[in-house]
């Protein structure tokens, strides 16, 4: 399980970042995004990154996914969503606090998000022996 936190210019950048996420990435999503200070995010990303960052955001969200942190990002370099996205593990430092602020944080944007992906991925390869 991996948190995924999202920067954008405005809500509609954030909003279809979160669609690509679950429709193109095909990742589970498994809580309804929630609202986050921008600032807040920023702040979050540039731990994460253990950098300055480049540019400020305006809008942000975060939710959890069902996937492993490693399946998350190579899931999500093959999209090109609107938005800055970034998958956060528990390794991360923050991540405990995020997911702290998230419990109280109100939806994204007003919005009931429905998850719509409910298919999970078995990973481990299986075989089956014919008799």
């Amino acid at each position: 399980m991996a948190l995924i936190l999202i920067r954008g210019d405005n809500k509609t950048k954030v909003f279809n970042a979160i669609e690509d996420v679950e429709k193109h990435a095909d990742l589970n999503i498994i809580s309804n995004p929630k609202t986050l200070d921008s600032k807040v995010a920023d702040q979050f990303v540039s731990k994460i990154l253990n950098a300055d960052l480049k540019t400020v955001s305006k809008v942000a969200a975060a939710f959890l996914i069902e996937e492993h942190p490693t399946v998350a990002i190579s899931k999500i370099r093959t999209i090109h969503p609107p938005a800055h996205i970034t998958v956060v593990s528990d390794e991360y430092d923050v991540y405990d606090e995020l997911l702290e602020i998230l419990y109280s944080a109100a939806n994204f944007n007003g919005l009931n998000y429905k998850v719509s992906n409910t298919h999970t991925i078995d990973y481990k390869q299986t075989k089956t022996i014919n008799h």
